[in-house]
């Protein structure tokens, strides 16, 4: 079996990131854990994720921008909101050389929580 590459959990791809990027990415899990307490940190591709039925988010940093999947979708209002940081396929890009919008992040794992269990709901018949 091939050796695994990447970061074996949470704590390990956050801490291998500059300070002030690990404070943005700290922030940004605090904001999920007091969102979905009940969500499980996971990696996945290579970047922290946040499972409950199905995957809230993921997040990453990179050179110039903390990326948020997968693109926002289901309420109008917060698509607008997030329009600005939208990447070409729809996920999102907060600029490092700009305030992070963490009031947004909340928003969207609000939204992201709410989809999940309705559509965990579906599957198991309730409503």
């Amino acid at each position: 079996m091939a050796p695994r590459s990447g970061p074996e959990s949470v704590d390990a791809y956050i801490s291998s990131l500059p300070p002030d990027v690990q404070a943005i990415l700290q922030r940004i899990r605090s904001i999920v854990h007091k969102v979905a307490p009940q969500a499980q940190e996971a990696i996945g591709y290579g970047m922290p994720a946040f499972r409950l039925h199905g995957i809230l988010l993921y997040f990453a940093a990179f050179r110039h921008h903390i990326g948020l999947y997968p693109p926002v979708s289901g309420d109008a209002a917060l698509e607008r909101a997030v329009a600005p940081y939208a990447g070409p396929k729809g996920n999102l890009r907060f600029p490092l050389d700009e305030p992070i919008p963490f009031e947004l992040i909340e928003r969207i794992a609000r939204l992201r929580l709410k989809q999940d269990l309705a559509k965990a709901g579906a599957r198991s018949g309730n409503p």
